[in-house]
């Protein structure tokens, strides 16, 4: 969440964030309430089906994040965040503690886009060879205790304990499943190796049953089936008893060229035993070869070179799947070079990801020999989009889509495209991955044009696209599209329309659906061209296009300074049933006074919210925050604690009721029925008084504290002492802080729906 101040304390985040053993874990798990979930984490949401038919048998990208040893991400400085989920299956949350758990905001960021999210168990180094024993015997007894009678068998137990606890872990703090990384021998040989690959088993029954289908337990390409730390590279038949009874096997990243296809033919020669791999629960894609991004022994070299190890594993043709370790290289391997900045750094991370916009600003990457000594010979470079098929975010229908283009980090914090807080002079930035949302999944490297509903030989303008954090809509970054035009000599080239795309879409057919966009627009510094918006989608499956019948689109709606809004209502008309993929984007109509004279247009967008429209006959009752209540943390400086409220909605007034007799079959009135909070996030404020209370407080004077989404909690803030201005509590008598909601479709309520409490100094 962004705050304001620095140097927060702990309180503001996640509790508990890891645990250094198991005894830890054990402790912390004697007083933890598993019952329910951390409803400030958003629920995983599968994405839809709405692939083409060439995406069966393709591999998937796994990626683990191992950035600065994890938890580096503070509100109030600037970190690596994750923004090409469409391109991403899995996210595994790496650090070297006991038990990794991801923080609440990155898994809300995951899920948002239909991506599951991992912990870690990893156990490393001499001192964790006792627990990683304790793993399989379960909870260590306070009592004298033993076997009511001797026995000749000398075989591990294998208790469900641990299996039961993390499972429970992962529940409770909303995440899928775990990385399992055992990087010790394991003393007691091939019988602690049995117990181990049966008590992979019990936390994947576990974790399903707890957690839901979709969770997984992954383990990683270490010991082998004596118990020797001994990496292959591959999958083959000494690390084959843990890849069974897992969801996935991810292999270590050492691998010579051949590998690959060696892991894909030993594979394909299991299923044809049935007493090993059952085709049905074991795919060639559950295989995740290791790509380590830092190069460490890796073919290609790592970094920019990272697409010629992905072409040995070619997850589009042959079908093995990738695990993609220290992507956070992009950041760390420059951050210390003179000139970097955080805009430097996104240049980077957008090259190794879906490559350069511009073909002059394709790299040149040098060879590295292999293993062998032999330099292997690859094509030009390549980024990592270009070997794995866009995912779609889950359908609106499901779970509305809205997105702020956020990275999940900024320089202020805007609310309407007011800017009402700003970081201190010399601080970088605050990082948030709560507020992290598609940054558009179709402008980056560049946008695509196409003439829309017309056939023209002059040439389309060109497009780029560029995240801001100096003008926001709605928290602290937008996205603005500037299009280019050459000089052109054609008679009706005063007004041309083009189509872009701006996010992919999976959507139900015959299902009505509201998209809104906010949006403001700049002509260039001639001011000789402007634009003319239109908001529309694009609904394909090749080679059929489908109808979409846009049933109504409101007037523009003016915000001030220069943000406008605009609606549609449309509906994807078609007899295919399962859901088809779609583009929303923009028409643009370009006028331009001279198209013989070069023109520039440019578009900032705020907001794009798309969300299920409901029917005429059904009422959605308003959001609403009822009531807040504060409890003081500490005596001593009362200001600071825990601020709670209370949500609800409310109806408008009911004018009339058409009920004519007792055996009228028609309702009075109906509702739709709401599952989750319908809140993204709430924005906190605060007002001080040196007289007496009610003393002209208004919220439009308030001072901007911070937002919720940092510690997984709903409808809770931490007031931090670090986070209110001096001048507001030097001499304040009392202060009032004040709680605005903003809903999940990016409206933020009118202070008439949202509270305030007071809290004195004594």
């Amino acid at each position: 969440m962004p705050l304001r101040g620095k140097d927060h304390s702990s309180a503001v985040g996640d509790d508990a964030p890891f645990f250094r053993s198991l005894g830890e874990l054990d402790d912390w798990a004697a007083t933890a309430n598993f019952t329910k979930p951390l409803a400030g984490v958003l629920p995983y949401t599968p994405r839809s089906d709405a692939e083409s038919d060439n995406s069966v048998g393709r591999g998937k990208l796994l990626v683990c994040h191992d950035y600065k040893g994890g938890y580096s991400e503070k509100p109030s400085s600037l970190a690596y965040t994750f923004n090409f989920w469409s391109l991403c299956d899995t996210f595994i949350y790496f650090a070297h503690h006991r038990v990794t758990i991801p923080p609440s905001g990155w898994t809300t960021a995951a899920h948002r886009q239909g991506v599951k999210m991992l912990g870690t168990l990893i156990f490393e180094h001499a001192e964790s060879e006792q627990d990683c024993l304790r793993l399989l015997v379960g909870r260590l007894p306070h009592s004298r205790t033993g076997p009511a009678r001797s026995s000749s068998n000398s075989s591990l137990p294998v208790s469900r304990h641990y299996a039961r606890l993390l499972a429970d872990l992962a529940y409770q703090r909303g995440f899928d499943g775990y990385l399992l990384n055992v990087e010790v021998p394991l003393q007691g040989g091939i019988e602690q190796c049995r117990a181990l690959s049966t008590w992979i088993s019990l936390l994947e029954a576990e974790l399903k049953q707890r957690v839901g289908d979709h969770a997984q337990a992954i383990w990683y390409d270490s010991v082998i089936l004596d118990g020797q730390l001994r990496w292959q590279d591959r999958l083959n038949s000494y690390n084959l008893p843990f890849f069974l009874p897992s969801s996935g096997f991810f292999t270590n990243y050492t691998w010579p060229p051949h590998y690959p296809s060696a892991t894909a033919q030993y594979f394909l020669s299991l299923n044809s035993n049935s007493t090993a791999v059952n085709r049905s629960t074991k795919r060639l894609n559950d295989i995740f070869v290791g790509v380590d991004v830092w190069g460490r022994g890796q073919h290609g070299g790592g970094g920019l070179g990272c697409y010629k190890a992905l072409s040995h594993i070619d997850p589009q043709f042959l079908g093995l799947s990738v695990a993609l370790f220290g992507h956070g290289w992009t950041w760390e391997s420059q951050q210390d070079r003179e000139g970097w900045d955080w805009d430097t750094w996104w240049a980077y991370e957008r090259l190794f990801w879906v490559g350069p916009s511009t073909a002059s600003d394709m790299p040149v990457v040098q060879d590295v020999p292999n293993q062998s000594g032999l330099v292997c010979a690859h094509g030009p470079y390549q980024p990592i989009a270009d070997f794995f098929q866009q995912s779609l975010p889950p359908n609106p229908a499901e779970l509305s889509f809205f997105t702020s283009f956020s990275p999940g980090v900024g320089r202020a914090w805007y609310v309407h495209g007011v800017k009402v807080w700003e970081m201190e002079e010399g601080s970088p930035g605050w990082t948030d991955l709560d507020k992290n949302t598609s940054l558009g999944d179709m402008v980056w490297p560049k946008p695509t044009l196409s003439w829309h509903e017309m056939e023209r030989s002059d040439a389309l303008p060109t497009a780029s696209s560029t995240l801001v954090m100096d003008d926001a809509w709605l928290g602290g970054s937008s996205l603005r599209l500037t299009l280019d035009m050459a000089e052109t000599e054609e008679d009706d080239a005063f007004f041309r329309c083009v189509w872009l795309p701006v996010q992919s879409l999976a959507i139900t057919p015959n299902k009505a659906y509201t998209m809104t966009i906010v949006f403001k627009t700049e002509a260039g510094v001639d001011q000789s061209a402007e634009l003319d918006v239109g908001l529309s989608l694009k609904a394909q499956l090749e080679p059929v296009e489908h109808k979409v019948d846009i049933t109504s689109e409101s007037d523009i709606v003016d915000y001030g300074s220069g943000w406008q809004e605009l609606s549609i209502q449309f509906v994807v008309v078609t007899p295919h049933r399962p859901d088809i993929r779609a583009e929303a984007g923009l028409i643009l109509g370009l006028i331009v006074a001279d198209p013989t004279q070069t023109s520039q247009v440019s578009i900032t967008l705020g907001s794009l919210a798309v969300y299920p429209s409901l029917p005429p006959s059904l009422v959605d009752p308003a959001p609403k925050i009822i009531w807040a209540d504060f409890a003081v943390a500490n005596p001593r400086t009362p200001f600071t604690g825990a601020l709670t409220w209370e949500i609800g909605g409310q109806h408008m007034p009911l004018t009339s009721i058409n009920i004519i007799s007792p055996e009228d079959p028609s309702p009075a009135w109906r509702t739709s029925h709401a599952s989750r909070s319908p809140f993204l996030y709430f924005n906190i404020y605060v007002n001080a008084s040196v007289g007496v209370e009610g003393h002209a407080l208004l919220p439009e004077n308030a001072i901007f504290v911070g937002t919720t989404g940092l510690d997984g909690r709903t409808n809770r803030f931490f007031v931090d002492p670090a986070c209110l201005p001096l001048s507001a509590v030097k001499e304040a008598r009392f202060l009032r802080y004040y709680v605005q909601g903003v809903t999940e479709r990016g409206v933020v309520l009118p202070w008439e729906d949202c509270v305030f409490v007071d809290v004195d100094r004594s």
